[in-house]
């Protein structure tokens, strides 16, 4: 089980990485699923443009955006997070940023594990399913 966190272009945030890790792995537990290498990028506005036109081909900002590698029951991925992406939802949504960060975080995931958000009725089930997983994390 490998989860790294690394930074393209930004500062890394300030989190608690022996606990987040804990934290996704209960997770994914909660869905039975292992964790095999799960590696975050952190990163700027221009970045995730960049790598959703080029692998997605799709023009516009967004949060998150997680390429699933996982076979069987492990889960396996690179996660690309917008730290701006990320303050701007926090502030679009009146949460704090460290509690944006963590939905993030956790979103990618449960993407991981199988749940959508795109389909009719599923954006309630993810955002159900985010609150769940955020009331398990220790602060």
């Amino acid at each position: 089980m490998v989860v790294s966190y690394q930074t393209d272009g930004v500062k890394m945030p300030a989190i608690k990485k022996r606990d987040t890790t804990a934290w996704i792995k209960t997770v994914a537990n909660s869905y039975e699923k292992k964790i095999g290498e799960i590696a975050y990028i952190f990163c700027s506005d221009e970045k995730i443009i960049e790598v959703n036109r080029e692998y997605l081909h799709h023009d516009y900002y967004t949060d998150i955006i997680t390429f699933d590698y996982c076979e069987n029951n492990i889960l396996s991925g690179d996660l690309f997070i917008s730290l701006e992406t990320v303050k701007s939802n926090s502030e679009q949504f009146k949460t704090t940023y460290e509690e944006e960060l963590h939905r993030t975080i956790i979103h990618g995931i449960l993407h991981l594990c199988g749940i959508n958000d795109k389909g009719e009725g599923e954006r309630e089930i993810m955002e159900a399913a985010e609150n769940k997983a955020l009331a398990l994390l220790k602060d």
